[in-house]
């Protein structure tokens, strides 16, 4: 093809010659952490409440690393403004049965009395209950357990059939739709992976941290304040290197490949039935109890540690791996944003519409595959923004060279502007309008949430702690005043009775021992593996 002009505009000037609804069918939806503490700010030692459902069974409302790690979950829907109403739907029907414990409204914890006082999550005493608590305890026995109470918001997205069948159109390519859909798909993940370190700078909001974070360790992390630690110019600590992570570079880590569907897959199964020397002096089954469901590089695939993962729907029980070679990716999950704590839900639909814009951007970009000194810089850049990133010149690595993180970020938001007017469908749009409030925090660091957090501490004298409290109470007295809609009411309510129902009917209709269970779950795909 002669075509002078970039692949990006030639892509995005043919698809806004469409005839057709492009966007009609994107999905959008939410995975939101918080964590349940007492009115004085300590981590919750109460089971999770019986009235929101069984944790294991519940579609929309579980549990994360801990019993006190609440996880809110949307469906996928049609719009950001769906997705925004139902999870803060989810959100006030929680606080109907929180009793006089809040949900804590920032991403980083206030752990005061030690990882070893953070309750494992439990749901019950089937084998996939138990599963799912030995994989946590695994997770703690090699991370410490206060890494694991670290909050976010996971975004998922997913394109509909007419943007699909338009782009591979536009490619002229006639072959198998399901191929071209995870190739352009993984493709998108390696561009989010590029320009990543845009969502930390723009929605950061964990500059500073409890002191009692780091138990002890040594750090250069500055002191606010004699209770926090901070970096000046930081705008995501949770994504810098004192967050969850997978440490390759200590021998115990994997960074999977991104080349292709099928190499993710690859890499990620390498890991799970690759013994770790270092988890298996942990042992796995330890006298009767399980330490760890086994003591390979990574447990399951959930453990790999990503900004951004391929996904697709699981069966009861499947392996998502599995999933992924058997029916391709369903949708992209962008893991990075931290919990914005000016949002009584986290997030903001202008954040929600600058991530659809990110998306498109990802997907139309030209994508080549990523070699080890960008993998290097892929990393640095995220870390460094994490640290520094409101830092006045501060320089990012980009095609092997410095480029300043502002000029970047400029030319990266001029980009998009073409993109708001395809998913508004006109002028002025509310992508438009989340574009010029993302503009104004490239062009003013202070107007970024982490230097607003910072700036609210220093107005009230408080250090981060007294911070978050405040914060997650104004957020329980804004949705002690809201209530779920009629229909979402209804449904939440329906969902709790079934999912206790479907808890019950799995741990009586139970025969299979824990081992048994355990072998027949990790076997999967193995004759499919022998005869592909």
């Amino acid at each position: 093809m002669n075509d002078p002009r970039s692949i990006y505009a030639r892509r995005v000037e043919r698809l806004a010659g469409a005839t057709v609804p492009l966007f009609a069918g994107n999905r959008v939806g939410l995975e939101k952490e918080g964590l349940r503490v007492s009115a004085g700010g300590q981590l919750a030692a109460t089971p999770h409440p019986a009235a929101l459902g069984a944790a294991l069974t519940h579609p929309y409302i579980t549990t994360d690393f801990s019993e006190a790690l609440l996880e809110l979950i949307t469906p996928a829907l049609a719009s950001a403004e769906e997705a925004l109403g139902f999870l803060a739907d989810l959100h006030a029907h929680v606080h109907q049965h929180l009793d006089d414990e809040l949900l804590w409204a920032t991403s980083m914890p206030c752990v005061l009395e030690g990882g070893r006082r953070i309750p494992l999550a439990r749901y019950g005493c089937s084998n996939a209950a138990r599963m799912k608590t030995v994989y946590r305890r695994g997770l703690g026995n090699r991370y410490g357990r206060t890494m694991q109470v670290i909050a976010g918001i996971h975004y998922n997205f997913s394109f509909g059939e007419g943007f699909w069948d338009r782009l591979q159109a536009i490619e002229g390519e006639r072959g198998d739709p399901r191929a071209f859909r995870d190739r352009m798909q993984m493709g998108m993940l390696r561009n989010l992976q590029r320009i990543g370190w845009l969502v930390p700078y723009l929605f950061g909001a964990s500059p500073a941290i409890c002191a009692s974070f780091v138990q002890g360790q040594e750090t250069d992390l500055e002191y606010f304040d004699d209770t926090t630690l901070y970096y000046p110019h930081a705008t995501s600590l949770r994504m810098g290197d004192i967050g969850y992570q997978n440490q390759q570079e200590e021998g115990t880590g994997i960074k999977a490949s991104y080349d292709s569907l099928a190499e993710y897959v690859r890499t990620l199964t390498w890991a799970i039935e690759t013994p770790c020397p270092e988890y298996q002096r942990i042992g796995v089954k330890v006298g009767d109890r399980y330490e760890q469901l086994n003591a390979n590089v990574l447990q399951i695939e959930n453990e790999y540690y990503s900004t951004v993962r391929p996904k697709q729907l699981t069966e009861w029980m499947e392996r998502p791996t599995l999933a992924l070679a058997r029916r391709g990716i369903r949708y992209v999950e962008l893991r990075s944003p931290d919990i914005d704590v000016f949002e009584p839900t986290g997030t903001s639909l202008a954040q929600l519409h600058f991530m659809e814009l990110l998306m498109l951007h990802c997907v139309l970009a030209e994508s080549p595959l990523i070699d080890a000194a960008e993998r290097r810089a892929i990393d640095t850049n995220l870390v460094l923004t994490a640290h520094r990133g409101r830092e006045p010149g501060l320089t990012l690595v980009r095609a092997g060279r410095e480029t300043r993180l502002r000029d970047w970020a400029e030319e990266l938001l001029d980009r998009f502007a073409a993109l708001a007017l395809l998913l508004d469908g006109g002028e002025d749009g509310p992508r438009a309008a989340s574009l010029r409030a993302q503009r104004e925090k490239v062009a003013d660091a202070d107007a970024t949430p982490s230097a607003r957090v910072l700036a609210e501490m220093r107005a009230h004298g408080e250090g981060f702690f007294a911070f978050a409290q405040r914060m997650s109470n104004a957020h329980r007295a804004y949705f002690q005043q809201r209530r779920p809609s009629a229909a979402h009411q209804a449904l939440f309510e329906r969902l709790a009775r079934d999912s206790h129902q479907q808890q019950r009917a799995l741990e009586a209709g139970e025969e299979e021992s824990f081992d048994d269970f355990l072998a027949r779950y990790f076997a999967q795909g193995r004759e499919e593996g022998r005869s592909s």
